[in-house]
């Protein structure tokens, strides 16, 4: 269990990805004036989780393991698959689905496909800048959920 609560990058990698999916029930508040909540467990949207998530951790990684090294480069190159996937591939399945949805007359006991799976691309950008921003201060001034758990004596160390 220490092992687990000691994975900074893990960690940090989950807080970026959280904090992303928060804000946007933040910009749903501020910008489009309505309390939300469904937006903090849906898909798209500003900014993409998905992309905080792996290049906080795959920026974590670098940190802890080095730029150079083959842990850093396998996180990198799957930030690469799901940064396209996101703003590429998902993106024009949601454009899709909303053309088929256009053409349903209504009349058919079928739910509409669901719309909202991709991003844009500035909604994929924002995102891999929130994951670094998030991950590496807090791996760096805060350390592991073990490190916070052992310095408010909630552990005992060792």
């Amino acid at each position: 269990m220490n092992a687990l609560l000691d994975n900074g990058a893990l960690w940090w990698g989950l807080a970026a990805c959280g904090t992303a999916q928060f804000s946007k029930l933040v910009i749903e508040l501020v910008v489009h004036r309505r309390w939300n909540p469904k937006v903090l467990v849906e898909t798209g949207g500003m900014p993409s989780s998905h992309s905080a998530l792996l290049t906080g951790t795959a920026a974590a990684l670098g940190w802890q393991q080095g730029f150079d090294s083959g842990l850093f480069a396998l996180a990198a190159t799957m930030c690469f698959v799901v940064l396209y996937d996101a703003s590429h591939v998902r993106y024009s399945a949601g454009l899709t689905a909303a053309r088929v949805n256009a053409l349903s007359d209504g009349g058919e006991e079928q739910a509409p496909l669901k719309e909202k799976l991709g991003h844009t691309p500035l909604e994929v950008l924002v995102g891999s800048l929130m994951g670094p921003l998030v991950s590496l201060p807090g791996l760096v001034l805060v350390g592991s959920p073990l490190t916070l758990a052992q310095h408010w004596g909630w552990l005992a160390i060792g």
